[in-house]
């Protein structure tokens, strides 16, 4: 905000009036600075539902171009809002935390701008809401957050199997375009469709388009060994692997140009970060990497896992020929979409591009979704908000596995923080995806701390539970977890209900 305040001492922002002067100050600068961003997304906003959302958002990263944490402090001791639950409702949460100050500071309420009624002050949670169903219907009656869970192949031939999970209280199911085939699809489809019917429940269908994502190809050790250790090397090629190179064990890469953008220092992470390497040189056949993160006990390395390259921008376009082929089934059969690898504003407008070539006009087109996975993501994220949402019901998912190793794990925590709040003020939902009770899909046991994750998980407004074997015993636990968690939390906000917990006359009620 303006320097002419806040390089006063916090001791000044302790002043009543000082602090009313402060506010009144940002509200102007917020106000004119949220307005220009506005104007050049107004155009794009063919979806009216959207254009109050877009608006809140305008202001939203104008407040953000400021430190408010010195007005935060010296908010506090008045008792009033630290602006610190204020996305759904910029402009009416400075408004009230103005007047009401100014009250106090016996300022005419002339000079002050008017107390937003009720209604406006609760108008972005009600738009949150509104939108979340655009995209995954009503909530259940016990429960706010929807619980999605990706099918096995299992799930196209085993009707009961897809029963189970609706009656156990499953909102959403997610079909991976990179497994299986049309002739699964569709039969899992069925099989969700008549479990509907028979229990009475509404299940969303999200088919997740494949992307771009770069993976190993076919996979050659060198004779004797089975795994590779740190200091050691790969050579990651254009091609399949031969015999000629008898030093270092060689891997293809499915998407061979990814090379060609390559340095000499980058970095590159193998199997969801499991193995770190970096580019030691540039070769003919591809890039010769060295093993700088493996376990002591050396790591295996398979065709099909995943590559990332975090120091590198890729330029590739969202959708591959496959991803085509695809949509023509997607386009008609998904609720949602599920758009991988998407980086800036023009692989919104590409998908929107094909869906209109087989959709025609048609007057709903089906939701997407936008992964969230890269840097370049992350910093495009209002613009694929505005392009999307201003056409078509739309949310994001923070896909943490990829996401993790592109940014790092130390910075993962502060980047979900950050998405969460930028769709909060946008009120597009947010899918909490990867790893979600991981140990309990997989081995029927939770660790401690995924069930805490799973807990924070209910600031989103959906959650994302992965293939495993006791999938259906993870849906029941997440729900109890989920309608357990919305009784203390909403978002940000603490729900401040009766603590039987500590109560020596109410044990009976934990």
């Amino acid at each position: 905000m303006s320097s002419t305040i806040l390089q006063k001492s916090d001791q000044d922002l302790s002043d009543p009036q000082v602090l009313l002067s402060a506010l009144q100050i940002l509200r102007r600068s917020v106000y004119r600075e949220g307005q220009a961003i506005f104007q050049r997304w107004q155009s794009l906003i063919e979806r009216k539902t959207f254009g109050d959302s877009c608006l809140n958002l305008a202001y939203y990263l104008a407040l953000r171009q400021h430190d408010l944490r010195p007005l935060q402090l010296a908010l506090k001791p008045w008792g009033l809002s630290s602006l610190g639950r204020i996305e759904t409702r910029v402009m009416a949460n400075l408004d009230a935390v103005i007047a009401t100050l100014g009250k106090v500071c016996g300022v005419e309420s002339t000079l002050l701008p008017p107390r937003p009624p009720l209604a406006e002050f609760f108008e972005g949670d009600r738009l949150l809401q509104s939108h979340t169903e655009d995209v995954f219907g009503k909530a259940p009656t016990h429960r706010q957050v929807r619980i999605m869970v990706t099918l096995p192949t299992i799930a196209a031939n085993d009707y009961q199997f897809v029963k189970d999970l609706l009656q156990r209280g499953t909102d959403c199911v997610r079909i991976n375009c990179a497994h299986d085939t049309v002739t699964e699809w569709e039969a899992a489809i069925a099989n969700l469709r008549r479990a509907e019917i028979e229990t009475g429940r509404s299940c969303k269908v999200l088919i997740d388009l494949g992307g771009p994502k770069p993976r190993l190809g076919e996979v050659r050790f060198t004779p004797g060994k089975q795994k590779l250790f740190k200091g050691e090397y790969l050579l990651l090629r254009r091609d399949s692997p031969t015999s000629d190179n008898t030093t270092d064990c060689q891997a293809s890469c499915t998407i061979p140009k990814i090379l060609d953008h390559l340095q000499v220092g980058a970095s590159v992470w193998i199997d969801d970060g499991h193995i770190g390497a970096m580019v030691e040189s540039i070769t003919p056949e591809g890039v010769r990497l060295k093993i700088t993160h493996a376990r002591p006990k050396g790591e295996k390395i398979r065709p099909d896992q995943g590559l990332n390259f975090p120091d590198t921008l890729l330029r590739l376009s969202s959708l591959t020929d496959k991803d085509r082929l695809d949509l023509d089934f997607v386009a008609t059969h998904a609720d949602i979409i599920g758009y991988s690898f998407v980086q800036e504003v023009a692989d919104i407008v590409l998908l929107q591009q094909e869906l209109k070539t087989r959709l025609g006009d048609r007057a709903f087109l089906p939701a997407v979704i936008a992964k969230i996975e890269t840097p370049e993501a992350i910093r495009n994220l209002p613009e694929l908000i505005v392009y999307a949402a201003g056409k078509q019901p739309f949310g994001v998912m923070i896909a943490r596995g990829d996401l993790a190793v592109e940014i790092g794990y130390q910075r993962l925590a502060e980047m979900q923080e950050e998405i969460l709040w930028l769709c909060e003020a946008a009120h597009v939902p947010v899918i909490w995806a990867t790893q979600v009770l991981e140990n309990l899909v997989k081995k029927g046991i939770p660790s401690r701390s995924e069930m805490t994750d799973a807990a924070m998980s209910e600031r989103a407004e959906c959650v994302m539970l992965n293939k495993g074997e006791y999938l259906a015993e993870a849906v029941t636990i997440l729900g109890d977890v989920l309608t357990r968690m919305q009784t203390h939390q909403l978002k940000k906000t603490p729900q401040l209900r009766v603590l039987n917990s500590w109560n020596s006359l109410k044990h009976n009620q934990l």
